[in-house]
Protein backbone atom coordinates (compact mmCIF):
# COMPACT_ATOMS: atom_id res chain seq x y z
CA UNK A 1 0.00 0.00 0.00
CA UNK A 2 2.75 1.68 1.01
CA UNK A 3 4.42 1.74 -2.52
CA UNK A 4 1.29 3.34 -4.27
CA UNK A 5 1.95 6.62 -5.60
CA UNK A 6 0.74 9.68 -3.86
CA UNK A 7 -1.47 10.43 -6.38
CA UNK A 8 -3.41 6.95 -6.10
CA UNK A 9 -3.65 6.99 -2.65
CA UNK A 10 -5.31 10.69 -2.76
CA UNK A 11 -8.17 11.25 -3.70
CA UNK A 12 -10.25 14.80 -3.38
CA UNK A 13 -13.76 16.18 -2.74
CA UNK A 14 -15.72 14.51 -5.56
CA UNK A 15 -18.13 17.25 -7.83
CA UNK A 16 -21.26 16.81 -5.74
CA UNK A 17 -20.25 15.45 -2.34
CA UNK A 18 -23.22 13.51 0.01
CA UNK A 19 -24.99 16.30 1.82
CA UNK A 20 -27.01 17.89 -1.62
CA UNK A 21 -28.62 20.81 1.47
CA UNK A 22 -25.20 21.81 1.94
CA UNK A 23 -24.05 21.94 -1.71
CA UNK A 24 -26.67 24.20 -2.57
CA UNK A 25 -26.16 26.24 0.03
CA UNK A 26 -22.40 26.64 -0.86
CA UNK A 27 -23.35 27.46 -4.20
CA UNK A 28 -25.87 30.00 -3.37
CA UNK A 29 -23.48 31.72 -0.68
CA UNK A 30 -20.29 32.06 -3.42
CA UNK A 31 -22.67 33.42 -5.85
CA UNK A 32 -24.75 36.34 -3.51
CA UNK A 33 -21.14 37.19 -2.12
CA UNK A 34 -19.60 37.68 -5.54
CA UNK A 35 -22.29 39.36 -6.41
CA UNK A 36 -22.17 41.48 -3.84
CA UNK A 37 -18.25 42.02 -3.77
CA UNK A 38 -18.46 42.67 -7.66
CA UNK A 39 -19.37 46.30 -7.10
CA UNK A 40 -18.28 47.37 -3.70
CA UNK A 41 -17.18 50.60 -2.61
CA UNK A 42 -19.15 51.21 -6.51
CA UNK A 43 -20.82 54.19 -6.48
CA UNK A 44 -23.41 53.57 -9.20
CA UNK A 45 -23.03 49.73 -7.56
CA UNK A 46 -25.44 47.20 -9.59
CA UNK A 47 -26.10 50.01 -12.30
CA UNK A 48 -22.81 48.96 -13.59
CA UNK A 49 -24.12 45.45 -14.31
CA UNK A 50 -27.25 47.16 -16.42
CA UNK A 51 -24.36 49.55 -17.90
CA UNK A 52 -22.37 47.24 -20.70
CA UNK A 53 -25.18 45.09 -22.20
CA UNK A 54 -27.14 48.94 -22.80
CA UNK A 55 -23.85 50.58 -24.16
CA UNK A 56 -23.19 47.69 -26.43
CA UNK A 57 -26.56 47.89 -27.53
CA UNK A 58 -26.78 51.70 -28.48
CA UNK A 59 -23.33 51.52 -30.24
CA UNK A 60 -24.75 48.55 -32.46
CA UNK A 61 -28.12 50.37 -32.76
CA UNK A 62 -26.77 53.20 -34.20
CA UNK A 63 -24.51 51.65 -36.15
CA UNK A 64 -27.13 49.11 -37.62
CA UNK A 65 -30.29 51.50 -38.12
CA UNK A 66 -28.08 54.55 -38.79
CA UNK A 67 -24.66 53.10 -41.05
CA UNK A 68 -25.51 50.04 -42.13
CA UNK A 69 -29.26 50.50 -42.12
CA UNK A 70 -29.63 46.53 -41.44
CA UNK A 71 -33.10 46.82 -38.72
CA UNK A 72 -35.09 48.68 -40.89
CA UNK A 73 -36.78 46.30 -41.99
CA UNK A 74 -37.37 44.89 -38.76
CA UNK A 75 -40.43 45.46 -36.82
CA UNK A 76 -39.51 46.29 -33.31
CA UNK A 77 -35.62 46.31 -34.09
CA UNK A 78 -34.43 47.82 -30.84
CA UNK A 79 -35.77 45.67 -28.77
CA UNK A 80 -34.77 42.41 -30.39
CA UNK A 81 -31.22 43.96 -30.31
CA UNK A 82 -31.55 44.61 -27.00
CA UNK A 83 -33.03 41.38 -25.16
CA UNK A 84 -30.71 39.33 -27.86
CA UNK A 85 -27.40 41.35 -26.46
CA UNK A 86 -28.83 40.53 -23.01
CA UNK A 87 -29.20 36.83 -23.49
CA UNK A 88 -25.70 36.63 -25.22
CA UNK A 89 -23.92 38.52 -22.58
CA UNK A 90 -25.42 35.86 -20.10
CA UNK A 91 -24.09 33.25 -22.20
CA UNK A 92 -20.45 35.12 -22.78
CA UNK A 93 -20.33 35.98 -19.04
CA UNK A 94 -21.41 32.68 -17.66
CA UNK A 95 -18.84 30.20 -20.36
CA UNK A 96 -15.90 33.28 -20.01
CA UNK A 97 -15.59 33.54 -16.08
CA UNK A 98 -16.57 29.46 -15.80
CA UNK A 99 -13.18 29.38 -17.86
CA UNK A 100 -11.12 30.27 -15.15
CA UNK A 101 -13.25 29.64 -12.21
CA UNK A 102 -11.47 27.14 -10.44
CA UNK A 103 -7.59 28.47 -10.81
CA UNK A 104 -8.63 32.08 -9.44
CA UNK A 105 -10.07 29.95 -6.84
CA UNK A 106 -6.62 27.66 -6.10
CA UNK A 107 -6.33 28.96 -2.73
CA UNK A 108 -9.46 27.85 -1.73
CA UNK A 109 -9.47 24.46 -3.44
CA UNK A 110 -5.99 23.59 -2.04
CA UNK A 111 -7.04 24.58 1.79
CA UNK A 112 -10.82 23.65 2.24
CA UNK A 113 -12.64 20.00 1.06
CA UNK A 114 -15.76 21.07 -0.71
CA UNK A 115 -17.65 19.97 -3.55
CA UNK A 116 -15.64 21.10 -6.65
CA UNK A 117 -18.63 21.45 -8.68
CA UNK A 118 -19.89 24.29 -6.59
CA UNK A 119 -17.39 26.84 -8.02
CA UNK A 120 -18.43 27.05 -11.65
CA UNK A 121 -22.37 26.75 -10.68
CA UNK A 122 -22.12 29.99 -8.23
CA UNK A 123 -20.20 31.63 -11.21
CA UNK A 124 -23.49 30.76 -13.02
CA UNK A 125 -25.76 31.97 -10.90
CA UNK A 126 -24.31 35.52 -10.37
CA UNK A 127 -24.35 35.57 -14.27
CA UNK A 128 -28.26 34.55 -14.09
CA UNK A 129 -28.52 37.41 -11.25
CA UNK A 130 -27.59 39.32 -13.82
CA UNK A 131 -29.40 38.42 -16.42
CA UNK A 132 -32.69 38.75 -14.19
CA UNK A 133 -31.97 42.58 -13.93
CA UNK A 134 -31.23 42.98 -17.76
CA UNK A 135 -34.71 41.62 -18.39
CA UNK A 136 -36.04 44.06 -16.22
CA UNK A 137 -34.85 46.62 -18.61
CA UNK A 138 -35.82 45.02 -21.72
CA UNK A 139 -39.21 44.49 -20.67
CA UNK A 140 -39.22 48.51 -19.91
CA UNK A 141 -38.29 48.72 -23.65
CA UNK A 142 -40.87 46.03 -24.28
CA UNK A 143 -43.66 47.74 -22.70
CA UNK A 144 -42.22 51.44 -24.08
CA UNK A 145 -42.31 50.06 -27.58
CA UNK A 146 -45.91 49.50 -27.28
CA UNK A 147 -46.03 45.63 -27.14
CA UNK A 148 -48.58 44.43 -25.47
CA UNK A 149 -48.53 41.37 -22.68
CA UNK A 150 -49.58 37.95 -23.59
CA UNK A 151 -49.62 34.84 -22.71
CA UNK A 152 -46.97 33.80 -25.36
CA UNK A 153 -44.46 35.45 -22.39
CA UNK A 154 -44.36 32.80 -20.43
CA UNK A 155 -42.77 30.49 -22.81
CA UNK A 156 -39.78 32.87 -22.00
CA UNK A 157 -39.36 30.75 -18.57
CA UNK A 158 -38.19 27.24 -20.71
CA UNK A 159 -36.23 29.17 -23.22
CA UNK A 160 -34.16 30.93 -20.53
CA UNK A 161 -33.47 27.88 -18.81
CA UNK A 162 -32.45 25.68 -21.75
CA UNK A 163 -30.18 29.05 -22.14
CA UNK A 164 -29.15 28.36 -18.33
CA UNK A 165 -28.24 24.74 -19.08
CA UNK A 166 -26.34 25.07 -22.40
CA UNK A 167 -24.34 28.04 -20.35
CA UNK A 168 -23.29 25.98 -17.44
CA UNK A 169 -23.12 22.70 -19.07
CA UNK A 170 -20.03 24.54 -21.28
CA UNK A 171 -18.70 26.26 -18.16
CA UNK A 172 -18.50 22.83 -16.35
CA UNK A 173 -16.64 21.65 -19.27
CA UNK A 174 -13.94 24.13 -20.05
CA UNK A 175 -13.51 25.01 -16.15
CA UNK A 176 -12.44 21.41 -15.80
CA UNK A 177 -10.37 21.87 -18.81
CA UNK A 178 -8.48 24.67 -18.43
CA UNK A 179 -7.10 23.58 -14.90
CA UNK A 180 -4.66 21.06 -17.25
CA UNK A 181 -4.76 22.71 -20.95
CA UNK A 182 -4.28 26.85 -20.64
CA UNK A 183 -5.32 27.21 -24.06
CA UNK A 184 -8.74 26.39 -23.85
CA UNK A 185 -9.06 30.24 -22.82
CA UNK A 186 -7.57 31.71 -25.94
CA UNK A 187 -9.39 29.21 -28.03
CA UNK A 188 -12.76 29.93 -26.42
CA UNK A 189 -12.81 33.41 -26.66
CA UNK A 190 -12.20 33.09 -30.21
CA UNK A 191 -15.10 30.52 -30.61
CA UNK A 192 -17.32 33.32 -28.34
CA UNK A 193 -16.83 35.66 -31.16
CA UNK A 194 -17.55 33.36 -34.06
CA UNK A 195 -20.93 32.25 -31.67
CA UNK A 196 -21.61 35.89 -31.55
CA UNK A 197 -21.52 36.68 -35.08
CA UNK A 198 -22.50 33.27 -35.97
CA UNK A 199 -25.81 33.39 -33.89
CA UNK A 200 -28.39 35.61 -34.81
CA UNK A 201 -27.93 38.74 -32.38
CA UNK A 202 -27.21 42.31 -34.18
CA UNK A 203 -29.51 40.24 -37.25
CA UNK A 204 -32.43 37.87 -37.11
CA UNK A 205 -32.78 33.87 -38.00
CA UNK A 206 -34.36 34.44 -41.40
CA UNK A 207 -31.30 36.16 -42.84
CA UNK A 208 -29.90 32.84 -42.56
CA UNK A 209 -29.59 31.90 -46.71
CA UNK A 210 -31.53 28.86 -46.86
CA UNK A 211 -28.65 26.49 -48.05
CA UNK A 212 -27.23 26.98 -44.38
CA UNK A 213 -30.69 27.62 -42.99
CA UNK A 214 -30.68 24.01 -40.96
CA UNK A 215 -27.42 24.15 -40.16
CA UNK A 216 -27.79 27.62 -38.45
CA UNK A 217 -30.53 26.64 -36.35
CA UNK A 218 -29.06 23.62 -34.87
CA UNK A 219 -27.11 26.58 -32.67
CA UNK A 220 -29.14 26.58 -29.45
CA UNK A 221 -28.61 30.20 -29.57
CA UNK A 222 -29.94 30.78 -32.75
CA UNK A 223 -32.68 29.00 -31.53
CA UNK A 224 -33.49 30.25 -28.35
CA UNK A 225 -33.38 33.86 -29.57
CA UNK A 226 -35.54 33.41 -32.71
CA UNK A 227 -38.33 31.77 -30.36
CA UNK A 228 -38.06 35.02 -28.01
CA UNK A 229 -38.82 37.25 -30.90
CA UNK A 230 -41.91 35.54 -31.33
CA UNK A 231 -42.76 34.84 -28.03
CA UNK A 232 -42.29 37.83 -26.49
CA UNK A 233 -41.98 40.48 -28.92
CA UNK A 234 -43.28 40.16 -32.49
CA UNK A 235 -46.00 37.12 -32.55
CA UNK A 236 -45.93 37.62 -36.34
CA UNK A 237 -42.06 36.85 -36.55
CA UNK A 238 -41.69 33.22 -37.66
CA UNK A 239 -40.96 30.19 -34.92
CA UNK A 240 -37.69 28.50 -34.63
CA UNK A 241 -39.59 25.95 -35.87
CA UNK A 242 -40.41 27.63 -38.82
CA UNK A 243 -36.82 29.13 -40.10
CA UNK A 244 -35.42 25.58 -38.76
CA UNK A 245 -38.22 23.96 -41.39
CA UNK A 246 -40.08 22.23 -39.05
CA UNK A 247 -40.08 20.94 -35.53
CA UNK A 248 -38.10 17.93 -35.47
CA UNK A 249 -35.30 20.10 -36.66
CA UNK A 250 -35.30 21.83 -33.36
CA UNK A 251 -34.42 17.95 -31.61
CA UNK A 252 -31.09 18.90 -32.82
CA UNK A 253 -30.68 21.97 -30.88
CA UNK A 254 -31.98 20.72 -27.89
CA UNK A 255 -29.83 17.51 -28.08
CA UNK A 256 -26.71 19.68 -28.34
CA UNK A 257 -28.03 21.81 -25.07
CA UNK A 258 -28.77 17.71 -23.65
CA UNK A 259 -25.24 16.28 -24.44
CA UNK A 260 -22.96 19.61 -23.66
CA UNK A 261 -25.12 19.78 -19.79
CA UNK A 262 -23.90 15.89 -20.18
CA UNK A 263 -20.04 16.20 -21.09
CA UNK A 264 -19.90 18.57 -19.06
CA UNK A 265 -21.12 17.17 -15.63
CA UNK A 266 -18.97 13.58 -16.47
CA UNK A 267 -16.17 15.32 -17.28
CA UNK A 268 -16.40 17.60 -14.18
CA UNK A 269 -17.04 14.81 -12.08
CA UNK A 270 -13.92 12.66 -13.28
CA UNK A 271 -11.23 15.88 -12.70
CA UNK A 272 -13.04 16.86 -9.72
CA UNK A 273 -10.87 14.63 -6.98
CA UNK A 274 -7.56 15.38 -8.60
CA UNK A 275 -7.91 19.11 -9.40
CA UNK A 276 -6.33 20.69 -6.31
CA UNK A 277 -3.50 18.54 -7.39
CA UNK A 278 -3.39 19.85 -11.10
CA UNK A 279 -4.10 23.48 -10.14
Amino acid sequence: MSAQPAAARYRGPSAVGDDLRRFWALTWMLAVTDFKLRFFGSALGYVWTLMRPLLLFGVLYVVFTEVVRLGGDIDHYPVYLLASIVMFTFFAETTARGVTSLVERENLLRKVRFPRLVIPLSVALHALFNLGLNMLVVFIFVLASGIEPRASWLELIPLLVVLAAFATGVAMLLSALYVRYRDVQPIWEVMSQILFYGSPVIYVASFYPDSIEHEAMANPLAAIFTQVRHAVIDPSAPTAADVAGGALWLVVSLAIVAVTFAIGTWVFAREAPRIAEDL
